[in-house]
């Protein structure tokens, strides 16, 4: 009897932690009367003590290793995007948002309790490889990962030091196929701007591969080269960006915006949570014809800058929809070098449209294969390989047209032949949100 009444205190003893966790932040942060507070503590601490007295492997039941299982579970239950963070893997957060790391470059969510591929980053030994959006890591270096693996479990093992190796496996859904990859680990620099040329028609193209702390300078920097190059429309490219920071993706777009012009706004718990982010952007806006390329890997800040210039009328969306994260995550930094994210806000577009959950649809929809994503993805990075047959017996096969960038550059040749026809400077998409 004392053995079944000790397992089922383990159980309770940690979801009532969990509870008390939440409560003593909550409290610390005024959002409860002590009141509550210390008559829910009060509480989990007797059952946290019996179960730390009489369990019977006592190594397992520390207080402090008690009260971190109880924190994780705390915040990494809240939703797919909320994670508790310890000092290395705050580290290695901070890193990411610094624009370096070392590992093999994907970025990865909890989707239906697997660790699922949102993108992989370009140019990264990952994309190399051939991982695929949507691809569903099952094990690295063998050992499997369990749905109810927490997420920086899965980023420690694939991170590591530069030139190390790391065996992956994973399972495509589409052709439910197990693949095992063995990749080398390396500096992922992540620059946010990863082509920029002037094509055909003085149609000026930026891909955007992340929103990172530099990312605002260096789409500054790639625009204002175009436009010195004569450029008199833009494809902005957000093909597999998975997003990132949302200071950097009002950056993006407020060169397109009227100074003090709502870009985007957040709205937290509370009626007054709200928070509008404005262009900051001195002089007067730049007016051309704008497309942009988005698929079902573009999410986070990527979408944040689509829905902007599709709400308010800017650009014209071509591709296929958007993977739909229209949440905010607040960084804590904690004691002992921890730190926690956790959802404070769901972002809006400036007329108060939320894509969370459903993403953003094109307004002029062009359906690429996987196969056509993945040829394209290592036409993009062996772009340095430029004959044909060359191309073909390295790698398999005749490059193909990319017919999304194909279908933007002729709306916007489009665009400007109206344009030019009316002597209009209007650049505004025809269609709404």
């Amino acid at each position: 009897m004392l053995k079944r009444f000790l397992t089922l205190a383990i159980g309770a003893a940690l979801g009532l932690l969990l509870a008390a966790v939440s409560l003593r932040v909550a409290a610390a942060w005024g959002f409860l009367p002590n009141r509550e507070l210390n008559r829910s503590a009060d509480y989990v601490s007797d059952v946290l003590k019996i179960v730390h007295e009489n369990y019977v492997e006592a190594g397992e039941v520390g207080y402090d290793l008690l009260a971190r299982k109880a924190i994780h579970g705390v915040v990494e239950s809240l939703d797919p995007h909320s994670e508790f963070l310890e000092a290395d893997q705050f580290g290695n957060f901070e890193d990411d948002l610094d624009g370096d790391f070392c590992g093999i470059g994907v970025q990865v969510e909890i989707r239906n309790e697997r660790i699922v591929v949102i993108a992989p980053i370009a140019g990264s030994p990952a994309e190399r490889v051939g991982i695929l959006r949507g691809d569903e890591i099952i094990k690295v270096d063998g050992q499997i990962l369990g749905p109810k693996s927490p997420m920086d479990d899965a980023i420690r093992r694939l991170r590591g030091k530069p030139n190390t190796k790391v065996v992956v496996e994973v399972r495509r859904p589409s052709s439910n196929k197990l693949m095992e990859m063995t990749l080398v680990r390396k500096v992922i620099e992540v620059d946010s701007v990863r082509e920029v040329q002037l094509l055909a028609g003085n149609i000026g193209y930026v891909q955007l591969a992340d929103f990172s702390a530099h990312t605002g300078e260096q789409f500054l920097t790639a625009l204002g080269s175009l436009l010195q190059q004569g450029a008199e429309s833009l494809i902005l490219d957000l093909r597999n960006n998975p997003g990132g920071l949302l200071e950097s993706a009002v950056e993006v777009a407020e060169p397109f915006f009227n100074e003090d012009e709502l870009v985007v706004y957040t709205q937290g718990r509370r009626p007054e949570d709200r928070e509008d982010l404005l262009s900051q952007m001195h002089g007067p806006p730049v007016q051309m014809p704008i497309a942009v390329l988005i698929n079902a890997g573009t999410a986070s800040a990527a979408e944040i800058v689509t829905g902007a210039l599709k709400d308010t009328r800017r650009a014209v969306i071509v591709g296929e929809r958007s993977f739909g994260k229209g949440s905010v995550q607040t960084i804590f930094k904690l004691r002992n070098g921890e730190g926690m994210r956790i959802t404070t806000a769901r972002y809006f577009t400036p007329s108060g449209v939320s894509i969370h959950g459903k993403g953003i649809a094109p307004q002029i929809e062009v359906i690429m294969s996987p196969e056509e994503d993945s040829k394209l993805r290592l036409q993009k990075v062996r772009g340095d390989v430029t004959d044909p047959v060359e191309f073909k017996e390295r790698f398999g096969f005749t490059p193909i047209l990319d017919r999304q960038l194909i279908t933007a550059m002729d709306a916007l040749k489009g665009v400007m032949l109206i344009n030019n026809r009316s002597g209009s400077v209007k650049t505004k998409a025809a269609d709404g949100p």
